[in-house]
């Protein structure tokens, strides 16, 4: 987790009384240390990571790092219970999969991590068969903005983390299929199928489904959901508030009771 020192947005004019700078004293760790991302890498660890983003699962298969980068991702999956394999159903629609490769740069430019995500061809799904409600509440940049200056106000910080593989979290309710991840295929069962449990990136549902999730895990924990903006969170204690803001995978939360942390 990293700690964002935060200017409220010039777009949204705090009142008076309420500062636009967090003192020094709340931001955690050397202020004159600029920007940190989680991808702090020291120079040795570039040599493990791959300069190029391959064209097809093929080319990535015969690169050391990308191979090992798909092995982790499906890792996540059998983790996270995502699939399980089973004989190939009459009648129902099999969706595609495909590998998507990304080098992740850190805020000078340096590829510091390769990233492959298996994601689904969720354009095949049909409406009412695959998949039925797909919408999910994104927090504005207004709200996020006006939590920034709430946090000032109140003199508390702030703190953000990311959910790694967020929509694998989410479960679905519909029966959806998809087939062998492209050079993975289960050479003892190559005509069977997974059926998913788990959301999986590219389908139409995935997002609400890992923000239902989400969702009822807080209010499982007495959180409050905003009436007017979906993607915030509270709880309170006594005179002090926990505040929680969802953003897709991304969560921004912080409290007035330092004990909470």
């Amino acid at each position: 987790m990293s700690h964002h020192s935060s200017e409220v947005d010039d777009r949204i004019q705090a009142p008076p009384h309420i500062q636009k700078r967090h003192p020094e004293s709340q931001v955690i760790g050397n202020i004159k240390d600029g920007l940190r991302t989680r991808g702090k890498y020291t120079p040795g660890q570039y040599a493990y990571v791959s300069k190029l983003e391959p064209k097809s699962y093929k080319e990535a298969l015969h690169d050391e790092e990308w191979a090992y980068t798909m092995l982790e991702e499906l890792s996540q999956f059998e983790y996270l219970k995502v699939w399980e394999l089973v004989p190939r159903p009459l009648g129902k629609t099999i969706i595609g999969t495909k590998w998507v490769f990304r080098n992740k740069s850190d805020e000078e430019g340096n590829i510091i991590r390769n990233k492959a995500r298996l994601v689904a061809q969720g354009y095949c799904q049909e409406e009412g068969i695959d998949h039925d409600e797909t919408f999910a509440p994104v927090a504005r940049i207004e709200s996020i903005g006006l939590l920034c200056a709430f946090a000032c106000h109140k003199n508390f910080p702030l703190y953000q983390m990311d959910v790694k593989s967020a929509f694998l979290n989410g479960d679905i309710q519909e029966e959806v299929y998809v087939s062998h991840p492209p050079g993975f295929t289960d050479f003892q069962h190559p005509d069977h199928v997974y059926k998913l449990n788990k959301a999986l990136y590219g389908l139409k549902q995935a997002p609400r489904a890992w923000f239902d999730r989400l969702t009822k895990f807080l209010k499982d924990q007495l959180f409050s959901q905003g009436s007017v903006d979906k993607t915030l969170f509270t709880k309170t204690s006594g005179s002090h508030m926990l505040i929680v803001q969802i953003y897709v995978g991304d969560i921004v939360f912080g409290s007035s009771d330092p004990a909470v942390f």
